[in-house]
């Protein structure tokens, strides 16, 4: 017998179809035994995913709940295919100590198979690759029927159709037609799209304060564009990233379209002009330290924003400032005025250091962030009592950086990759010729869920006639948290005839790290580091290895290392890090 079977409950099915991928055994049907010949899990699953829990019972109540639980099986496992179980049952007697048990013996019988499968996407959309390319290929031809695929399948057509702004799309047939007897079905799906909606105007509610030309910048999108709902959504994120506003709605409705074109009208809140932020805290590179942040919003109609910035620590202490201009777009270009005064005392060198520069950012059509840069820095310092001197640097700098990762905060996969130059010459009110270069690369892959591999690599070179007036906040240190773990902050580098670490002119630090992730937000790791401050690029290079513990916060990762440095030489030994922040 021919049966139009629809699933006559797809919100109950996929409820069941969703238990069976974390409802564990021991929790379910407590008072029910589930006995599946043969080797269907899935089938088993499901069927006690559907019965439920089922606990408290008496005896008789069991009795009269059997065909209840009878027939719940036969759906479970009618939505997998089975159309055809054999299901006896007995009630098992209980006693003092045990309660009565109702035995569900299931014979699942010979699947449903698709013995055809027509999907047809017609009209304009017929023609939209991203639309037709890539849906779901089950349920296919030759495989047992599985609703809850079928369903899926009708739901990404409808999804997309929306997505992509075929808004008077409908199907014009959507049927899955299944023979128990024959144990065959036959999927027809045929969606007729109509035309594709546009984009129109955008214009923004009265009220928002600031100027248009800067609102209509962070318009991706030009009237005529076809709809799509990611255009939207960007829109909303860039708006709401851009720290001007407190609230942003977004009316795009395709019922307030003339003729297939949506207007999009913004509403915006502006946020509080001003904000002051203070925290606490600590590393084994700085140990505690305290920062202090000030920040206005938005300074004027052209969107034009300030803040200050400061950090105190034992070793160093630091206070900036900065004055940010919107460029187009406004979402990644900016020039940035920059000030600031930073003394730092670590491993007996001692350095004041004022600068004021100026950054110019631009993000390329290929993703890469570019910054160009100028600024002058003066610099004071002691190097261990037997070098001392001052420096002033006019240093024209450029910077290219790309980062990759499927999370900001927490990525499983990705990458950063990273490149500085800058320099300064004595015929540019400088004191001594210096290019200074260094690149970073860092990768991050995870494999089955829960093992994660890391490399960072980092490298870096000064060219100068004169390196004995290269101040110390141009020269190379390594070692600490973020370098080669097993010894101290800045302790790698040549040293002076004291023993007091000076800075190289080379940088060479390599990382390798696995991670396991052994419980939610919990992972351990195992790392071997490797690298050095170096004058000659064939010095010997320091090694340091050891174990970790990370733990997923809420603002990112914290990282707690027990790390060995290899090299006696060199300083290593014992030593805890502890750092935080993403790991790209």
């Amino acid at each position: 017998m021919l049966s139009n079977y629809q699933v006559a409950k797809p919100g109950r099915i996929r409820l069941f179809l969703a238990l069976l991928c974390w409802l564990p055994g021991w929790a379910v049907a407590q008072q029910v035994d589930v006995q599946m010949e043969g080797d269907y899990p899935n089938l088993k699953a499901n069927a006690e995913a559907f019965i439920g829990d089922v606990e408290g019972r008496s005896e008789g109540n069991l009795r009269r709940y059997a065909p209840t639980a009878v027939n719940q099986a036969k759906e479970a496992l009618r939505a997998l295919g089975y159309y055809s179980p054999t299901i006896d049952w007995r009630v098992r007697e209980g006693d003092s100590e045990t309660t009565a048990t109702l035995i569900l013996s299931i014979d699942p019988g010979k699947p449903v198979r698709v013995t055809s499968r027509t999907v047809e996407i017609r009209g304009p959309a017929s023609s939209d690759r991203p639309f037709t390319g890539n849906l779901p290929v089950h349920p296919a031809e030759g495989e047992v029927l599985n609703h809850g695929e079928y369903t899926n399948l009708r739901e990404t057509i409808q999804t997309r159709a929306r997505r992509r702004g075929y808004f008077d799309g409908k199907f014009v047939t959507h049927t899955l037609k299944v023979d128990p007897a024959a144990r065959t079905a036959a999927i027809t799906l045929i969606y007729e799209s109509g035309e594709r909606y546009l984009l129109g105007d955008v214009t923004f509610e009265k009220g928002h304060w600031f100027e248009t030309d800067l609102l209509n910048r962070f318009v991706t999108f030009q009237p005529g564009t076809p709809y799509h709902a990611d255009k939207i959504a960007k829109l909303n994120n860039d708006l709401q990233d851009s720290g001007y506003f407190r609230g942003v709605d977004i009316d795009a409705s395709p019922a307030n379209a003339e003729k297939g074109v949506i207007p999009v009208s913004v509403a915006l809140t502006r946020r509080e002009p001003r904000s002051v932020a203070a925290g606490i805290g600590f590393s084994t590179d700085v140990g505690p330290r305290l920062r202090g942040t000030w920040r206005e919003h938005w300074i004027n109609p052209k969107g034009h924003k300030r803040g200050a910035e400061t950090e105190l620590s034992q070793p160093r202490q630091s206070l900036s400032a900065w004055y940010e201009l919107p460029l187009d777009p406004p979402m990644t270009d900016l020039i940035r005025l920059t000030g600031g005064y930073q003394r730092e005392d670590i491993e007996n060198v001692e350095s004041e250091l004022l600068t004021f520069g100026q950054q110019w950012q631009h993000q390329l059509e290929d993703g890469w962030l570019q910054v160009l840069s100028l600024r002058w820095e003066g610099e004071r310092f002691n190097i261990g009592n037997d070098e001392t001197g001052t420096s002033s640097l006019l240093l024209p700098g450029v910077g290219y950086s790309k980062l990759h990762a499927d999370s900001p905060l927490d990525p499983s996969r990705g990458y950063r990759l990273q490149f500085n130059a800058t320099g300064s010459h004595t015929a540019l009110l400088s004191d001594v010729d210096i290019l200074h270069v260094d690149a970073l690369a860092k990768g991050l892959y995870t494999l089955a869920g829960n093992h994660r591999f890391l490399a960072r690599f980092q490298i870096g070179g000064i060219a100068t006639n004169r390196f004995e007036d290269v101040p110390p906040s141009l020269r190379f240190f390594a070692g600490g948290d973020q370098s080669v773990r097993g010894y101290g902050y800045k302790t790698l580098s040549p040293e002076n005839d004291n023993g007091v670490p000076v800075g190289g002119r080379y940088l060479m630090v390599g990382s390798v790290e696995y991670q396991y992730q052994f419980a939610d937000q919990w992972r351990a790791a195992l790392f071997v580091d490797q690298g050095n401050a170096i004058n000659d690029l064939g010095d010997p290079l320091a090694t340091g290895a050891g174990v970790g513990i990370r733990w997923i916060s809420p603002v990112g990762p914290l990282r707690l290392d027990i790390a060995k440095g290899l090299d006696p030489e060199f300083g290593g030994g014992w030593r805890i890090h502890f750092s935080m922040g993403p790991e790209l």
